[in-house]
């Protein structure tokens, strides 16, 4: 494992991006639990992208959610509610991944719900440049249904005791500490290790940041034969 600063990790993850050769956009998949530091990291990555020229497409798993009905159907705590029923990742593969994909058109739209007002959205397509790059975050990313849309697999590795400290932090505002390690404990922390025991997110990342010092991040790169 390497480490180095911040910038220096995003560097090295856009020139992987610049790496990957394929004739249609670059989908990338930027995984891991809950307050690791995707987002962030994303948005990072697509600003670097952006100023090397590249068209980014920046999209987020929680623009592909189930209404609230269905995501708490097994109850507000329930991990595996978290995890099989709350993505609707029917319509991401639809109207976003394979769109961008090898056999697709390239008209894509980036989200498909509203968390805000609980109501499904129907944007209008857009088309991608051949060249573009979709920076994608969220969790769950590696699973069956979504892990061979991706050009390129990144995984935020954060201890999970870290990630309900940075949520206590994040949520202050909205939530009490107790509200927060509750969630944390019960639904989320629970549905990421269902996660990682079924869909082994590790085996398949080509690169794996380990973000427990955000400004000091390790990485390490792995290289699959279907690759």
């Amino acid at each position: 494992m390497e480490q180095g600063t911040r910038d220096e990790v995003v560097a090295r993850l856009a020139e992987a991006v610049g790496a990957v050769r394929v004739a249609h956009p670059t989908r990338v998949a930027i995984d891991g639990p809950p307050a690791a530091g995707k987002t962030t990291l994303a948005d990072e990555l697509a600003v670097v992208l952006r100023e090397q020229g590249r068209d980014v497409i920046r999209a987020t798993i929680d623009d592909f959610l189930f209404p609230r009905r269905q995501r708490y159907a097994r109850g507000e705590f329930s991990a595996e509610g978290c995890y099989f029923d709350t993505h609707d990742h029917g319509a991401l593969n639809r109207v976003l991944l394979d769109p961008l994909g090898p056999d697709g058109d390239r008209g894509f739209q980036p989200t498909v719900y509203d968390r805000t007002t609980d109501t499904v959205l129907t944007p209008p397509v857009t088309t991608a440049p051949v060249d573009a790059v979709l920076v994608f975050d969220g969790v769950f990313l590696m699973r069956p249904e979504l892990v061979d849309r991706w050009d390129l697999r990144v995984l935020v590795s954060t201890a999970f005791e870290a990630t309900v400290e940075r949520a206590v932090i994040r949520e202050r505002r909205v939530s009490s500490r107790a509200d927060v390690e509750r969630r944390w404990h019960e639904r989320y922390i629970p549905a990421q290790r269902l996660y990682v025991a079924t869909a082994r997110p590790g085996d398949h990342a080509d690169i794996i940041v380990h973000n427990d010092e955000p400004q000091r991040p390790g990485w390490e790169s792995h290289a699959h034969a279907d690759r």
